[in-house]
């Protein structure tokens, strides 16, 4: 089980460990139901992670507008496990999305402070 907290806003924060290199920078996330990927954060981070570039993509965002960013390869500390997963360069703040919550529970109580748990369930692969 992970945890996390709601912030000040009500955003369901978690903290993500992302391996740079030998060792790993712990990045706090806003968890962003409605974005299907795994991983936004942005390019100064990636940059400082040297994360490898993978390849470009195309998104429809929230208020109908296409974009293009570049998707990078990571690995991430994730329920206690090293997990391959993509990153998307997004220059907002960092988003966990529904891409690494698939086979999870996401629980949250909604108050300020209040606890975020990120529970397995069954195998779903």
């Amino acid at each position: 089980m992970m945890q996390g907290y709601v912030n000040e806003n009500y955003e369901a924060i978690i903290s993500v460990a992302v391996k740079n290199g030998g060792s790993f920078k712990a990045i706090d996330a806003v968890i962003d139901t409605g974005f299907t990927g795994f991983l936004s954060l942005p390019t100064a981070i990636i940059m400082e992670i040297e994360l490898q570039w993978s390849y470009r993509d195309r998104a429809t965002l929230g208020d109908g507008s296409e974009t293009v960013f570049d998707v990078y390869n990571a690995e991430i500390l994730w329920n206690g496990q090293l997990r391959e997963i993509e990153v998307d360069a997004a220059e907002t703040e960092p988003l966990l999305g529904m891409g690494l919550l698939k086979g999870y529970r996401l629980q949250v109580d909604t108050i300020e402070g209040g606890l975020v748990t990120i529970q397995t369930l069954l195998n779903l692969s």
